[in-house]
């Protein structure tokens, strides 16, 4: 797969991209990201990429002119999603979860990731260049930087291989709609604290029956509303119900 993120501030990337999957992904080819300066597609000699917004306002709001440079450059001719798709970071955008990061991962080829600034883009742009517009929160950032690299991570690492042990993703928090079940490794006890006996048991049938509820439990103590849209068995759901019950007891 190939990244190209079009930011204003590429140093903000250089330890990300050098370090842990992303980093070793890179290194193996399996991925090629690319840092792209938006003011290399600017048409003045001061490389402005921002102006005042028409009809008055606070800030300032990024050009559709350079813009478009930048994406026609790096957008192969008659490229259409989902092969190539040009992603837009931005509050307003669709919320990012699992699925859409499985969605990347698994159809597209060429991702064109846009850090909006300042007050965003113009409007123009949004209406012709985007593929689709990403949220990573219901909050407010400086710029896109941080959530574009949100983004790759989730992507790149279920792209084949990256994690050496393909079954590590398939295991991971959301893919099928709940968290992930508890963790533990050496030392057998610590401070008290004990590994659950069923872990040490090798039967391994039973291991992953403790580990499917421990999930669910975990997911509806903490986020209650994944649940009736996780993808559960009729089995899992009749736990769910037994569950809720122990609960109001």
């Amino acid at each position: 797969m190939r990244i190209d993120i079009l930011t204003l501030f590429p140093e903000m990337f250089s330890g990300f991209l050098e370090h842990s999957i992303v980093g070793r992904a890179r290194e193996a080819g399996r991925i090629d990201v690319r840092l792209v300066q938006w003011r290399d597609f600017a048409t003045d000699k001061h490389r402005v990429v921002d102006d005042a917004p028409y009809g008055g306002g606070a800030g300032m709001v990024l050009m559709i002119e350079p813009l478009w440079r930048a994406i026609e450059s790096l957008r192969p001719p008659g490229a259409r999603p989902p092969e190539t798709r040009v992603i837009y970071l931005t509050p307003q955008g669709v919320p990012f979860g699992q699925s859409t990061a499985c969605d990347l991962a698994r159809e597209t080829q060429h991702l064109i990731l846009v850090c909006g600034r300042y007050e965003g883009v113009d409007q123009r742009a949004r209406d012709t260049l985007f593929d689709g517009e990403i949220s990573v929160g219901d909050y407010v950032l400086t710029g896109g930087e941080l959530p574009a690299a949100a983004v790759t991570d989730a992507v790149v690492r279920l792209l084949p291989g990256v994690l050496g042990n393909d079954q590590s993703a398939e295991h991971e928090s959301f893919m099928d709609g709940v968290f992930d079940y508890p963790h533990y490794t050496r030392p057998e006890e610590f401070e008290g604290m004990k590994v659950p006996e069923i872990l040490l048991s090798g039967h391994h049938a039973r291991i992953e029956e403790w580990r499917r509820r421990q999930a669910i439990e975990r997911t509806l103590r903490v986020r209650p509303e994944l649940i009736d849209r996780a993808d559960l068995t009729p089995a899992e759901r009749a736990c769910v119900e037994a569950i809720r019950r122990e609960g109001e007891k």
